[in-house]
């Protein structure tokens, strides 16, 4: 069964899946070969311990066999065509300098699993948004991920709406980056409200800005792996870029900037007016958060919640909506993401049935 190593599956889709292997049993067994130009290259195809290999032949169910940089794929027509396919645009890359992960490869795996174009998918990987400071490429690795990226080129205002894992913050700070890189605009902000998830902020040790501090680390994280340490800690001393929380912005115009707001759920919707009217002449906004991870107080509308109703179909704003199909992180998140969503509907059926 593919669900075991593809959660992310729906159910119909998987008996979708479960149907058409049935009626391909008695398929004839076919064999293609791809070529690639060197044993480098055919080991970055196949992957670290062939990990690349192992998944393809999971979840294609087909043989693969390396000789003498020759790819061999063998097994039912239908799957060893898509394999064939698949493996052909990954040897491209690779052979053009490009670098294909094993995640990467999931994902390519799930597009052609659930009929999306290899090509698309393939061009997706390979539009770079920055590179860190380490050498890696920064690109979209879904197709929810491509649709936020190309939003953000096209609008001054996206809304970024979804689960943990779906590269939102991430994202959104390497397109910042780049704008900054490319004289876009002159600055960054990059904020968050600094909501207690559990823990309060009284109880932390030190002045109001360190107690703040592990609210807006997740920001610094992605600046300093994006960045590297020094050239991150030159541009906070010289304010080109700014990390504070949403509270601070009040009273403050920002002239061609980019700004984020990151956790946009635990911005009320006041807060959320003041950040958005923050933007000034030239700056572009993105504001990020997951509508299921609300942690204001009981009562308190979430101003992520109400600004889609409030701006829905304002010219020049987006709203792009990722899923656990977008999910980037270690595969558990995936399973993890589909748990919950599973138990908290459960919750709310068990809650409406109680009050029948």
């Amino acid at each position: 069964m593919r669900r075991s190593e593809f959660g992310w599956l729906t159910a119909a889709q998987d008996e979708m899946m479960d149907t058409s292997e049935t009626s391909l049993e008695m398929e004839e067994q076919v064999e293609r070969k791809v070529w690639v130009k060197n044993s480098s290259t055919l080991a970055l195809v196949l992957g670290v311990r062939d990990e690349n290999r192992r998944l393809l032949e999971s979840a294609f169910s087909t043989s693969i066999i390396a000789r003498d940089n020759v790819i061999h794929i063998r097994g039912r027509h239908t799957d060893v065509e898509k394999v064939a396919e698949l493996l052909s645009q990954v040897v491209s890359v690779v052979e053009s300098g490009g670098n294909i992960t094993h995640s990467d490869l999931r994902y390519l795996v799930r597009s052609t699993l659930l009929g999306e174009p290899v090509e698309e998918a393939i061009q997706g990987l390979t539009e770079c948004i920055v590179i860190t400071e380490r050498g890696h490429k920064v690109v979209p690795k879904t197709k929810g991920q491509k649709e936020y990226v190309e939003a953000v080129a096209k609008h001054d205002l996206v809304f970024a709406i979804g689960p943990a894992g779906t590269g939102k913050t991430y994202l959104a700070m390497a397109m910042a980056i780049a704008a900054l890189q490319r004289r876009q605009v002159s600055r960054l902000i990059l904020a968050r409200p600094a909501v207690e998830a559990g823990e309060k902020l009284g109880y932390l040790p030190g002045n109001i800005e360190e107690k703040v501090d592990p609210y807006l680390r997740p920001l610094y994280d992605a600046l300093y792996d994006i960045l590297g340490a020094q050239k991150c800690q030159r541009y906070l001393e010289k304010r080109i870029i700014e990390v504070i929380p949403l509270a601070y912005m009040r009273g403050r115009t920002f002239n061609e900037a980019f700004m984020v707001l990151d956790e946009a759920q635990n911005a009320t919707v006041l807060q959320m007016k003041m950040f958005l009217t923050r933007m000034g002449y030239g700056s572009k906004a993105i504001v990020t958060g997951d509508i299921t991870q609300i942690d204001l107080p009981q009562g308190v509308r979430s101003g992520l919640v109400a600004i889609r109703e409030i701006l829905k179909g304002v010219d020049g704003v987006a709203f792009v909506y990722l899923t656990e199909k977008d999910v980037v992180r270690h595969p558990l998140v995936q399973k993890i993401v589909l748990a919950f969503e599973a138990w908290e509907q459960a919750e709310k059926k068990k809650g409406h049935e109680g009050k029948q």
